[in-house]
């Protein structure tokens, strides 16, 4: 399956505009079963939370004075997931952090991260935005080595996989009397020691594509920094929904992100904080290999750029120097 190519955004029409908190905090995740059958931990977990969140809410305020604006948001994971029925674990969630003093602005679908369903008047409009074929066309190529010009291993864009560095040679000798000699993999901007990364993007399975964890974390960032648009709009908006609202029995009939409390900052922020445990480590690493190797469009990126000018806020050229994470104890 070969990847479509996007056009730029301001290619097609004006980039819209949108609201920027200060920063983004992704308060901890869970799995759906994780949440549905041990809520009392997930309580404890978030008891632990709210003190994180009232010390980097102050840190903003340090930063950016004293009306620094700060929202927080929680990823469902109704991607790797599905089978879990939402009215079974979204109310759960939220009684677990209610009870633990903890308040989540915003709730989001991972599967959204895939492709984003448009919603208009609660309910969804059209074809849903192909949000991971968006970004993996965005996907810079790497510098041709010997494995893939010999054809050993096809591109990113074929095979899926995605490194931060040079890969191994293995030995295999082109003469049978002249053996190659081994070269360990070597990672792009070392100091002194390389950390090499091999990272699984997706894999097809036929026609279907099925996307991995850390590229459709890599889009949950660029979601939150508001750096994609979709023919000049965002590929996102946050629906609001009342409090007694029932939850449905389908993902698909909830919108990409809700906005819980009606007086949450914006959803997009300028920089993002995920609270995860400390198991997504290597997630999240991957994370940041990914969005190195991203060419985002340059007009969106001027817009946010500019939007944080006009508020005195320095806006870091590399999207990764705007993503921070704190890695928690726990399972």
């Amino acid at each position: 399956m070969r990847l479509p190519t996007y056009r730029e955004a301001s290619e097609e029409a004006p980039i819209a505009s949108l609201p920027m908190a200060h920063l983004s905090i992704e308060i901890g995740h869970f799995s759906l079963e994780e949440v549905r059958d041990d809520t009392e931990r997930v309580r404890a977990e978030f008891r632990g939370v709210v003190p994180l969140v009232r010390a980097f809410t102050e840190r903003a305020r340090v930063e950016f004075g004293p009306e620094a604006r700060v929202s927080t948001c929680y990823l469902l994971d109704d991607y790797f997931q599905s089978g879990f029925e939402p009215d079974k674990v979204i109310g759960r969630l939220l009684e677990a952090a209610a009870d633990a003093g903890l308040t989540i602005d915003y709730l989001a679908r991972e599967s959204s991260c895939h492709e984003a369903p448009v919603f208009a008047g609660g309910v969804p409009v059209g074809d849903p935005i192909p949000v991971a074929e968006m970004v993996a066309s965005r996907l810079v190529a790497q510098p041709e080595d010997e494995e893939t010009a010999n054809g050993r291993r096809p591109p990113t864009t074929e095979s899926g996989w995605l490194c931060n560095g040079r890969r191994e040679r293995t030995g295999k000798s082109r003469a049978a009397m002249h053996p190659e000699p081994y070269r360990p993999p070597q990672e792009y901007g070392r100091r002194e020691h390389s950390i090499f990364l091999d990272v699984e993007l997706w894999h097809d399975r036929g026609p279907a594509r099925r996307w991995s964890c850390p590229f459709l974390a890599a889009v949950w960032q660029l979601l939150r920094l508001g750096m994609l648009r979709y023919h000049g709009a965002p590929v996102v908006e946050p629906q609001p929904r009342s409090a007694d609202q029932e939850w449905p029995e389908r993902w698909k009939d909830l919108p990409p992100v809700i906005r819980l409390n009606p007086s949450a900052e914006p959803f997009t922020a300028y920089r993002t904080l995920s609270m995860l445990p400390k198991r997504y480590l290597p997630i999240e690493h991957a994370v940041r290999v990914i969005l190195d190797h991203l060419a985002l469009d340059d007009d969106v990126a001027a817009h946010v750029a500019e939007h944080g000018y006009a508020e005195q806020v320095i806006v870091a050229a590399k999207v990764v120097e705007r993503v921070g994470h704190l890695l928690l104890d726990g399972t």
